[in-house]
């Protein structure tokens, strides 16, 4: 496969899952202030642009100013309409990879991001946001069901997989960064649509640890942490088994840079007590998103050659 191919098909996966992580930060983010009078509208905003990497900016800070940088600035790849627009533009120098039903469901959302200014007035953020999870799970679920499972559907996969791992590491650092604006273990896991599965899993116990332990560290729920690096993990391993690149590319036993970086935080993570992992989680959550960071530069300068690929790589939490 040709690097900038994969560049594409890794960007591809990144993007589709910065928007719909985002899109679902936001709405539960959006319901918590409207719903809540007692919270600090100024600080709750100002922490989630934090979380999210995005600048402070000197002027106060509103819900609608956040949903502008964060949900409806088409210039912006940390955005929703951004990633989208990004995700359609690295999916259009992969058509000949990527599925026509993909392709015709990225096209297709691109082409209705100028209306959205006009859906959020008629609808409301939450219908907006919505559509957004619903078109990314259409996305995520044709690539599933259309794409063979070879290099580029590992690509693919792989870039999904990292971007989720720091995305839930971001919305986690709202709650270990305690301060009057932190919001609830409910919204957090209603953020990362991990609550009705929660509740069945832990039969309706609420605590921190419990659901930090579950967002952290349960191995069937595929937007946990342990499960998006156990995914990423298993990607690179058949990258590397059906050819790879590079220098022992394909030779059993031999670990890649990114491979070992992975494993390194999986392994972090699973033999680790959660007691542990709770008591220093900023810490833990800080080493995750410097993991992603690195195993994203590992992972370029292994595979791709080409700079054609839109990619933008938020910064890291400080």
């Amino acid at each position: 496969m040709l690097s900038r191919i994969a560049e594409s098909l890794y960007w591809i996966g990144r993007y589709a899952e910065r928007a719909e992580d985002t899109a679902r930060i936001l709405d539960v983010h959006l319901h918590r202030i409207l719903a809540d009078p007692l919270v600090d509208e100024e600080a709750a905003c100002r922490s989630l642009l934090a979380v999210m990497g995005v600048a402070q900016p000197a002027q106060p800070v509103s819900m609608a100013r956040v949903v502008e940088l964060l949900g409806l600035d088409p210039g912006s790849p940390s955005s929703v309409v951004g990633a989208l627009a990004a995700a359609r533009e690295n999916a259009r120098g992969a058509r000949e990879t990527i599925s026509a039903d993909m392709w015709e469901c990225l096209n297709a959302t691109w082409h209705a991001l100028p209306a959205t200014r006009r859906r959020v007035e008629q609808q409301g953020m939450h219908a907006f946001f919505r559509w957004v999870r619903e078109r990314c799970s259409v996305l995520a679920g044709l690539g599933d069901a259309t794409m063979s499972r070879d290099e580029g559907w590992h690509f693919l996969v792989l870039g999904r997989s990292i971007e989720r791992v720091d995305m839930t590491a971001r919305l986690l650092l709202t709650h270990a960064r305690a301060s009057t604006a932190v919001p609830s273990w409910v919204t957090l896991l209603r953020s990362c649509g991990a609550w009705e599965t929660f509740l069945r899993t832990y039969r309706g116990s609420l605590d921190d640890r419990h659901a930090a332990e579950f967002l952290l560290l349960d191995r069937l729920f595929p937007r946990s942490v342990f499960a998006a690096l156990s995914t990423a993990e298993s990607r690179l391993h058949e990258l590397e088994r059906t050819g790879g690149s590079g220098p022992g590319s394909g030779r059993t036993g031999v670990v890649t840079d990114a491979q070992r970086i992975i494993g390194r935080a999986r392994t972090n993570l699973e033999f680790r007590g959660a007691d542990e992992l709770i008591a220093d989680l900023g810490t833990v959550l800080d080493g995750l998103q410097n993991t992603c960071s690195q195993v994203n530069d590992a992972v370029t300068l292994r595979y791709f050659r080409q700079t054609s690929a839109v990619s933008w790589v938020p910064e890291a939490v400080a």
